[in-house]
């Protein structure tokens, strides 16, 4: 979705603890713009993309990219940090590209956490939020309006040396305001949210599970890889065979033979 040419010249709006950086400078504190707040568990980052659609009714076009320009979008970053940490945005509800009255459509994050000190010992998902017209009076939400992002990491083994290797799910969460009601599920409405702000919490779980079904066996100590066909087996599937178990490596390079505890 998102590569590094991406983001060259992005857009940048990000603030560690309680300082903030405005994505457009001065012009964007105003009244057709939201405050978006992420919060990040420790070894979190994030990248967002603001996408634009002509506003209804309008018969124009958004004009074409022009090399680091990007009409119709606009992007956001915050970098990653070891400590939890908290972002805000300003982000605009509308806007103007080569005469094209546009409306925000949709904010979609690439979302980056790390699991070891490698380059590569990354794991990476996708999120968004939706927006849609709707009417400023009707059914106000309450500010801040809360969304939750739950995080879990899935471990696999990969290559000759089994490797443990890591992927990153997140997924949406229902809070006490959504299940009371307060908020209305599904896209937010753009007109409710004007001088609003909207936070989008991301936690990450304690408890990892196997990426692949049938391939680790749980004991008290932990998961122990099943040992499949032989140890070159890539697949190493358990089928009947639950008492034989492979060796693998941790991403620091330990060898171990249960997870996430190493050994027994």
């Amino acid at each position: 979705m998102f590569s590094r040419d991406f983001f060259t010249g992005l857009v940048r709006a990000a603030a560690i603890g309680l300082g903030v950086l405005g994505a457009t400078g001065c012009s964007v504190a105003q009244q057709d713009s939201f405050t978006l707040v992420t919060e990040l568990p420790p070894g979190f980052s994030i990248k967002g993309e603001a996408s634009y659609v002509p506003r209804m009714g309008e018969t124009c076009t958004i004009p074409p990219r022009n090399g680091r320009n990007y009409p119709g979008k606009k992007f956001f970053e915050q970098e990653l940090n070891n400590e939890a940490q908290t972002a805000h945005f300003e982000v605009p509800l509308t806007s103007n590209e080569g005469g094209c009255p546009l409306v925000l459509k949709s904010f979609g994050y690439e979302v980056d956490a790390k699991y070891g000190a490698a380059r590569l010992n990354l794991g990476r998902d996708y999120a968004g939020i939706s927006f849609q017209d709707g009417v400023a009076d009707s059914l106000n939400p309450p500010s801040p309006t809360t969304l939750q992002k739950q995080c879990e990491w899935l471990f696999r083994t990969v290559g000759p040396n089994r490797y443990i290797a890591k992927i990153l799910k997140c997924k949406s969460v229902a809070t006490p305001e959504q299940e009371s009601g307060a908020v209305a599920k599904g896209p937010l409405q753009r007109a409710q949210l004007v001088g609003k702000t909207v936070k989008v919490v991301f936690a990450i779980s304690s408890e990892e599970r196997p990426a692949v079904g049938d391939n680790w066996v749980k004991f008290p100590s932990g998961w122990k890889r099943c040992m499949g066909d032989s140890l070159e087996d890539p697949y190493a599937f358990c089928g009947d065979n639950k008492t034989d178990f492979k060796p693998f490596k941790m991403p620091d390079g330990r060898d171990c033979t249960v997870y996430p505890a190493c050994n027994e």
